[in-house]
C-alpha cells in the first residue's frame, strides 16, 4: 500500500542515516542547544558540573541509538508527535480485509487429520529452527522481585518458565538429531534482555549451567533505553540531573538480531525458521510443529500465532489493509482501539462477529514464526529498524504538553511494514487452550480481571492444555472434570495436574505413539510423564511420576496424592516469591514413582554429549566451598559440587570434606547435565531428610514392575519398596 511504501522508504532513509560509532563526532553543548537538537532547556540554570554531566549522558545516548543517533530520534519524534496532535490515523484510506491464514481449531484443530498433517510437515522443519525469547520484563509489578522468566510456572515439578522453554528446545534438538543423523546439531537461542534484567538473566543461566544448553548456543542481546520527551517539541525530560530514559519497546528485538548478524548467520548454517516468543507463555511450544507446517506449506515470511477474538476485545486484530487506489495491501496487526474506526467504514459497520461467533480478524498474541530469508532481507533494507509510533497522554485540550513524559516505541509485530509485495504474511489460529497464557497481573488486579492472567491462572492453563493433549493422544482416555479453586481471592479451574514433559512428546503426533490402552485419571490426581514412556492401561487416583523408558501396563495407582493447599498467612511472607504471588503450594502426601533404572531417558548435556547411566554411580565431592543457595540479588543458585541439604548455606563459605555417595542414575544424569537438585533429591543422594521437610510417602518401582498389572501390595512388598528417606516435599516452599 501507499502507507507501507512510505513506512519502508522512511525506514530505509533511517538505515542510511546511521553513522558508525567511530565516525560520530562528540556533540558539544552548543550543538545540543541549537537546532536540530534544541535541548537548551536542560542547561538553563545548571552548574558547570551539571552541564558537563548532561553532555556526557547525551553523547552516550547518541552513540547507542540506531537510525541517525539522537538527531534522528528527535526528528522522528517531532514528526510523530505532530501527527498525534492532529489525530492523524496511520491507516486512513485503507480498507480492512480478512487476511490469509490457517485455522487450527474446531474441525481443523488438534485431533483432526488437517492438524496432524501440519504437525508432520512441521516436525520435518525442526532441524532448521532457531529461537528468540523476548525477556526484558521484571516481575515487580506482579509482586515478584526477580525476572519474569525465573517465576515458577507450575508447582507440581517446580519448573520455572525458562526451564520449560529450555526443555522444549532441547527436546526439539533431540528429535532433530535423530531425524537428521547429525548428533552434533544444535538449535540456537537468542535472548533479548533489558538494563533491568540483563545481569539477573546471566546469573540465572550461569547458576543453572545454561539449563543444558551449550553456552555457544545462547546469544544474549541487551536492549538500550531511549530518551523520554516532555512536550511536542521533543524536549528531553530530566530528573535530578539525569536524562530520563524509557524502554523503546519489544520491536528492538529486530534491530538487535540484525546488529548481532544472527539472521544471516543462521541462514548460512542452513536454518529456515525462527520462533519469537515472550517470557511467561509456554503453550505455543505445544503447537509449534503445526505452526511450522503452516509456514512451510504457505511460504510465510511472518506467521502470527493467533487466537479466536471476541469483537471489541482489548487485543489487536490481524488484518489485510488494502489500498484501493493501487491494489497493494499490507497484512499487519491493528490495535483494537484503531480497528473499530476502520471497520465502521466497511459494510459490516464495525467490529462484529461472523457466523462463528468470533471476529473474522484473528487475535494477536505476539508469538511469531519468521522465515529467515525474508526476515534477513527486510532487516537489511532498514538496518533492523521497525517504524515507530508515539502514544502521549495529553495534559491539555490543545495537546501541547503531556501528563507524564512519553517516548517513541516500536513493536515486534510491525515487521510486515518492512516487507515487500513478494513477501507472504499470514496467521495460524488456535484455541487459547493450545496457544496462550501469561502472567502479567498482580493479585489485586487479577481479582478484578477475566481471565486473571496471574500465576494461578497460567498454571491452570498449563495443566488444562496437557490434559487435553493426553485425551487426544489416546483412543480411550478419560480425565475427570476439573473444579474451581480459590487462593488469595483468585479463582481458577484446576483438575488433574498433568505435566507432559517435552521428552514425552514434542507434538500430538508423537504422543499418539505413546498412549495405547485405557487411561482413567481423577480430578485430584497429579501425573508427570518424562521420557519415552508408554501408557498402556492406567487407573490413577493419587500422585504418579514416570520417568525414563517405562511401559506402564494395566497399572492401578491409588494413594493420598499431593493436592494443592493454601499457605497459612503466618508462613506466606517466608516463602519464596513464586509462592507469595500464588498463596498455595503442593501438599505433602504420597507419590509413586516409576523409574527405569536400566535404561533411563537420555539427558542432553552442553554440546552434543549424551549421558545415560545404569546402576547407581559413585559421586565424589572434593573439598571446596559450599555455595550459597541464594545470590545477593535473590536468584537461586545451586552447587553441582556439593549439594547443600535444606535451608541456606552460611554467608561465608564453609569447607566441606570429601564425601562419596551412591548416586541413583536419574540423579547422576541430572548432575551430569548441569541440573540443580531439589532438596528432596539431595536428601535421597545423601541419605538424609531435607531440613524442615515432612516427607510424603514415596514408592519407587522399576520398569519391569511397571509392566505387570498391579492393584495392591502385600505388607512385605510395601515395606521393601518404601523409600522413606528418598521422598520429597512440594517444591520450593516452607
Amino acid at each position: 500500500s501507499a502507507a507501507a511504501r512510505l513506512w519502508r522508504r522512511g525506514a530505509e532513509r533511517l538505515a542510511l542515516a546511521v553513522p558508525s560509532q567511530d565516525s560520530r563526532m562528540a556533540l558539544r553543548l552548543e550543538e545540543m542547544c541549537a537546532a536540530p537538537y534544541s535541548q537548551a532547556h536542560l542547561f538553563e540554570g545548571a552548574s558547570a558540573e551539571e552541564k558537563d554531566s548532561f553532555v556526557r549522558q547525551l553523547n552516550e545516548i547518541d552513540g547507542k541509538l540506531p537510525g541517525g543517533g539522537l538527531k534522528g530520534y528527535l526528528e522522528r519524534a517531532r514528526g510523530l508527535l505532530a501527527d498525534a496532535q492532529v489525530g492523524k490515523n496511520p491507516f486512513a484510506g485503507l480498507t480492512p480485509e480478512v487476511p490469509l491464514g490457517q485455522k487450527l481449531f474446531g474441525d481443523s484443530g488438534p485431533g483432526s487429520e488437517t492438524y496432524a498433517e501440519f504437525e508432520r510437515l512441521g516436525m520435518a522443519q525442526l532441524s532448521k529452527c532457531a529461537f528468540c525469547l523476548v525477556a526484558g520484563g521484571m516481575g515487580e509489578r506482579l509482586g515478584y522481585p526477580g525476572i519474569k522468566i525465573g517465576i515458577t510456572a507450575e508447582v507440581t515439578t517446580g519448573a520455572t518458565f525458562i526451564e520449560i522453554y529450555s526443555k522444549f528446545i532441547l527436546a526439539f534438538q533431540v528429535y532433530a538429531r535423530k531425524a537428521t543423523g547429525n548428533v552434533s546439531l544444535e538449535l540456537p537461542l537468542a535472548i533479548m534482555t533489558s538494563g533491568d534484567t540483563h545481569t539477573k538473566t546471566v546469573e540465572l543461566l550461569e547458576s543453572n549451567n545454561y539449563f543444558g544448553f551449550n553456552r555457544a548456543q545462547v546469544t544474549l542481546m541487551k536492549q538500550e533505553l531511549v530518551p523520554a520527551l516532555k512536550d511536542v517539541q521533543a524536549r528531553i525530560a530530566a530528573e535530578d540531573g539525569h536524562v530520563l530514559t524509557k524502554p523503546h519497546g519489544h520491536g528492538d528485538v529486530h534491530a538487535l538480531l540484525h546488529h548481532n548478524g544472527l539472521p544471516k548467520k543462521w541462514l548460512a548454517e542452513g536454518r529456515k525458521w525462527m520462533l519469537l516468543f515472550q517470557d511467561t507463555n509456554p503453550l505455543p511450544f505445544r503447537c509449534l510443529c503445526a505452526v511450522l507446517g503452516v509456514s512451510a506449506k504457505n511460504g510465510f515470511v511472518m506467521n502470527s500465532v493467533a487466537v479466536p477474538r471476541v469483537p471489541k476485545e482489548a487485543i489487536g486484530g490481524i488484518c489485510t489493509l488494502k489500498d484501493e487506489s493501487t491494489g497493494s495491501s499490507l497484512t499487519i496487526n491493528v490495535e483494537y482501539n484503531q480497528l473499530e474506526p476502520l471497520l465502521k467504514e466497511t459494510p459490516v459497520g464495525g467490529d462484529v462477529a461472523d457466523d462463528s461467533g468470533f471476529s473474522p480478524y484473528p487475535g494477536n498474541i505476539n508469538v511469531l514464526v519468521f522465515g529467515l530469508e525474508g526476515m534477513a532481507r527486510g532487516l537489511e533494507k532498514t538496518g533492523g529498524i521497525v517504524p515507530e509510533f508515539v502514544n502521549p497522554k495529553w495534559a491539555d485540550q490543545a495537546k501541547t504538553t503531556f501528563k507524564s513524559p512519553t517516548r517513541l516505541e516500536c513493536m515486534m509485530q510491525d515487521f510486515p511494514r518492512l516487507c515487500g509485495p513478494e513477501d507472504r504474511v499470514g496467521f495460524s489460529q488456535l484455541d487459547r487452550l493450545m496457544s496462550f497464557t501469561c502472567v502479567k497481573n498482580n493479585l489485586v488486579d487479577a481479582a478484578m480481571k477475566t481471565p486473571p492472567d496471574c500465576a494461578l491462572s497460567a498454571e491452570a492453563d498449563i495443566y488444562a492444555c496437557n490434559a487435553r493433549l493426553l485425551e487426544l493422544a489416546g483412543a480411550d482416555v478419560q480425565i475427570e472434570a476439573p473444579e474451581e479453586v480459590c487462593f488469595l481471592g483468585i479463582t481458577a479451574t484446576i483438575g488433574a495436574r498433568i505435566v507432559l514433559q517435552p521428552s514425552f512428546g514434542i507434538s500430538l503426533e508423537q504422543m499418539k505413539e505413546r498412549v495405547k490402552g485405557p487411561v482413567r485419571i481423577s480430578k485430584g490426581s497429579s501425573l508427570v510423564l518424562d521420557g519415552d514412556v508408554i501408557l498402556d492401561g492406567l487407573e490413577l487416583d493419587g500422585a504418579l511420576e514416570v520417568s525414563g523408558s517405562v511401559v506402564v501396563k494395566d497399572k492401578v495407582v491409588k494413594n493420598a496424592g499431593q493436592p494443592l493447599e493454601a499457605i497459612p498467612d503466618a508462613e506466606l511472607s517466608a516463602c519464596p516469591p513464586s509462592f507469595q504471588i500464588r498463596g498455595y503450594r503442593q501438599g505433602r502426601g504420597e507419590v509413586e514413582r516409576l523409574v527405569d533404572r536400566k535404561r533411563p531417558a537420555s539427558v542432553v548435556a552442553a554440546g552434543p554429549a549424551i549421558y545415560s547411566t545404569g546402576a547407581p554411580m559413585p559421586y565424589v565431592t572434593a573439598p571446596q566451598a559450599v555455595y550459597s543457595m541464594r545470590s545477593p540479588s535473590g536468584v537461586p543458585v545451586s552447587s553441582m559440587a556439593f549439594p547443600a541439604v535444606g535451608g541456606y548455606a552460611p554467608a561465608s563459605p564453609a569447607v566441606a570434606a570429601p564425601v562419596v555417595y551412591q548416586c541413583p542414575p536419574e540423579i547422576f544424569a541430572k548432575l551430569a547435565s548441569g541440573g540443580a537438585l531439589t532438596p528432596e533429591e539431595t536428601a535421597q543422594l545423601t541419605g538424609q531428610v531435607a531440613s524442615g521437610v515432612t516427607s510424603p510417602k514415596a514408592v519407587e518401582v522399576t520398569s519391569a514392575e511397571a509392566i505387570a498389572p498391579k492393584t495392591s501390595k502385600t505388607k512385605s512388598t510395601k515395606k521393601k519398596d518404601s523409600l522413606k528417606d528418598s521422598s520429597r516435599k512440594a517444591k520450593g516452599c516452607c
